[in-house]
């Protein structure tokens, strides 16, 4: 038999929002944020640092819905896009999600973008924003 995988370390009480204690209570919450332990962060926000291409981002993101349940929504603001600044990333509310790890996939996501900017180009050509250019 093995052995459960190993969950993330609770936050100091009071120092974060992740509703960790209120998402354990429940009986039929999907834990597979808390699997998410910080060596596997490190490894995902590396990852997302060193994005490929825009189909490399969309892999990325699929991997992330279907191991942790977390979705990543990127695309242009609402306002124009002049810089890196001006492309939203979200993440959708999930409880047991920390609230360092809330702030540093987008913040991650954006370096990579900033690193290869043909991925935000193809990024706003899928969305029709370059079509006239």
């Amino acid at each position: 038999m093995n052995p459960p995988p190993p969950l993330r370390q609770p936050c100091p009480p009071g120092a974060c929002i992740c509703e960790r204690e209120r998402l354990q209570a429940l009986p039929d919450a999907d834990l597979r944020i808390l699997l998410l332990t910080r060596p596997e962060e490190k490894r995902l926000l590396d990852r997302l640092e060193n994005l490929d291409s825009l189909a490399d981002l969309e892999r990325v993101k699929q991997r992330m819905f279907e191991q942790l349940g977390l979705r990543v929504h990127v695309g242009p603001g609402a306002n124009e896009v002049r810089t890196m600044r001006g492309i939203r990333i979200e993440l959708d509310d999930l409880p047991g999600m920390c609230r360092k790890t809330r702030q540093a996939i987008p913040a991650a996501i954006r370096r990579s973008l900033e690193k290869r900017p043909e991925i935000a180009f193809d990024l706003l050509n899928a969305n029709d924003l370059l079509r006239d250019a």
